[in-house]
Parts: structure tokens; C-alpha cells; sequence
């Protein structure tokens, strides 16, 4: 069967979440575990979104914490398709916190998801491949595709 291509735009999420108390250490500071929750759930939107199955998470690689989120801010993450290979997915996750009192953002977590579909038997299905149309796209995927060939050597390593 031919998969159709898609554009990163059809699957392209957007999701925003106050950060409360229970979110938080003593100090205000939102744990860096509630921001990778965060960021599993958004990557598995899109995932599902461009795949239209079942999609499980098979790696989450180059989060970096860049700045604090507090409590009473909210992230506001934006996730999108970079590259897909057969039946694997790359998501690029861009957070950022926003002071609710004053309306400034700033970029807190970056972060790439890989994500694979799988059918109704629990094996590995095909996802349509990605329509490039634009520069940046082409760009993205080129990266995308050297993040998985790493990936990949750093699994044969640890292996």
C-alpha cells in the first residue's frame, strides 16, 4: 500500500498547561519530570496525529533545561514531525514559559521525541512519509535523519 505524504503542518500541535504547587519542589521550581511528562504527551499527539494508529515513545534525547519554570506560569509547548523513517517519527518539542501577570515568554526546554506506530498486533507499521515544501523543512528532515543515524550508533553501542 502507498502511504500518502503529509506535511509537518497536519500534525503540528500546539498544548498549554498551568503549572500548580503539586507540579513543583518546595522552591517554586517546576520538577523537570512534570515538563518531560509534558513533553511525552504533546510528542505522542503528534505522532498519532501523522500516523493514525497506536504510537509508542522510543526515545526522548537532547532535552535541555534551559531555564526554570515556576509555579503559576504556563508552558506553552509546540511540537512538529522533523523527519520519518518506515514506521519511526522524530518530534522537535519547543517549550516555553509564560508569566501570566505580565505576558513575557521565554523559551525554557527543547527536546526531540522518537516515536514509532504500531498496529493493532503490537508490530511496526509504515507512516506516510513527510511532504518537504518548504526550505526549513528540507532542513529539518536533513537534520532529523543525522540525529537518527546517532541514535542509532548509540544503540548498537550500548547494546
Amino acid at each position: 500500500m502507498v502511504l500518502k505524504p503529509k506535511s509537518p503542518e497536519e500534525s503540528k500541535t500546539e498544548m498549554t498547561v498551568r503549572m500548580f504547587p503539586s507540579d513543583a519542589n518546595p522552591a517554586g521550581n517546576v520538577f523537570g519530570g512534570e515538563i518531560l511528562k509534558q513533553i511525552d504527551l504533546i510528542a505522542g499527539l503528534v505522532a498519532q496525529r501523522h500516523a493514525r494508529t497506536n504510537t509508542v515513545t522510543a526515545s526522548i534525547d537532547r532535552v535541555n533545561f534551559l531555564k526554570p519554570v515556576y509555579v503559576g506560569n504556563a508552558l506553552i509547548l509546540n511540537a512538529q514531525l522533523t523527519y520519518v523513517h518506515r514506521s519511526s517519527m522524530e518530534i522537535e518539542i519547543r517549550v516555553e514559559a509564560e508569566d501570566l501577570m505580565s505576558g513575557t515568554r521565554m523559551l525554557t526546554d527543547t527536546a526531540y521525541v522518537t516515536a514509532v506506530a504500531l498496529g493493532s498486533d503490537g508490530k511496526t507499521v509504515e507512516v506516510s512519509p513527510l511532504l518537504l515544501q518548504t526550505e526549513d523543512d528540507k532542513k529539518r528532515f536533513s537534520e532529523g535523519e543525522q540525529r537518527m543515524i546517532q541514535r542509532l550508533k548509540e544503540r548498537k553501542k550500548n547494546q
